[in-house]
């Protein structure tokens, strides 16, 4: 079955102290193949916990991640990972940052190029292949970790905050730019997000977590992704409804940090 399952995953981290911490507690979501799914919640909610799970990097302590019918048991390329820093190998160029994932399988040289070159044109680097990565700004950098998540061919793109440590200018064209990226491949997409504003732009399919133990505390389905593959994402933020589900998941993400604010408080 195509699509990625998400089966009560609990976690619970245990301290050396002899105490645990109840990360997550019998989360359970179907995402099917193509959708975008966007999550937010308060610090702390095992939001970056759940997408390592996904990821296989970390084992739940109960449930399972199933993804086209195989259950996940770690890491695999099927799987790609966008991480806040593009986490790209600084003495490679660009051309050999993108071509890395297809270099390791094998992939004939000839294969290679001719899809380095095409990914560069989608993410409009086709003329910095040549590049170090540290003369590329923030944004640039993200786009080329974007273009080798890509080269992996995963059919889960894991996105951790992926935009978050841009300034807002370079941050709204990403945005359109993996609006473009989910549109034009196909590909699942599970972004994780502190920005209300990013995540009810970019999410068919929002969630909001609730403070620890993480749960899902509420989902929205939304058609902000949609427009915004064929509109400026300015005049999506100004249709009908935009602003009223943001403040009202902005209302609920406040009312989650007070909760949690007052329980230290008690402590």
């Amino acid at each position: 079955m195509k699509g990625l399952s998400i089966e009560n995953i609990s976690m619970r981290f245990d301290l050396k102290n002899g105490s645990s911490v109840q990360a997550l507690k019998d989360v359970s979501l179907d995402i099917e193949a193509g959708q975008i799914i966007t999550v937010l919640g308060p610090s702390g909610c095992g939001k970056t916990t759940l997408l390592n799970i996904v990821a296989g990097f970390l084992a739940p302590t109960e449930g399972k991640v199933v993804l086209n019918g195989q259950t996940v048991q770690g890491p695999g390329a099927e799987r790609g990972m966008v991480f806040q820093q593009g986490a790209l190998f600084e003495w490679m160029d660009v051309r050999a940052n993108v071509a890395f994932g297809p270099r390791m399988k094998g992939t004939p040289k000839a294969e290679q190029d001719e899809k380095v070159k095409r990914l560069l044109e989608i993410v409009g680097l086709a003329d910095f292949e040549d590049k170090a990565v540290y003369e590329l700004s923030g944004g640039m950098q993200q786009r080329v970790a974007l273009a080798r998540c890509l080269a992996n061919d995963p059919d889960v793109i894991l996105m951790d905050e992926p935009l978050g440590a841009l300034d807002a200018l370079t941050r709204e064209k990403m945005q359109g730019l993996v609006l473009k990226l989910w549109k034009e491949t196909g590909k699942t997409i599970l972004l994780i997000t502190h920005s209300v504003e990013e995540a009810v732009l970019l999410g068919e399919r929002l969630l909001v977590l609730a403070p620890r133990p993480g749960r899902i505390h509420k989902e929205y389905k939304l058609p902000f992704a949609e427009m915004g593959v064929n509109m400026d994402l300015r005049e999506v933020k100004k249709s009908e409804g935009y602003s009223e589900t943001r403040d009202e998941i902005l209302s609920i993400i406040w009312e989650m940090e007070e909760e949690i604010m007052g329980r230290a408080d008690e402590n």
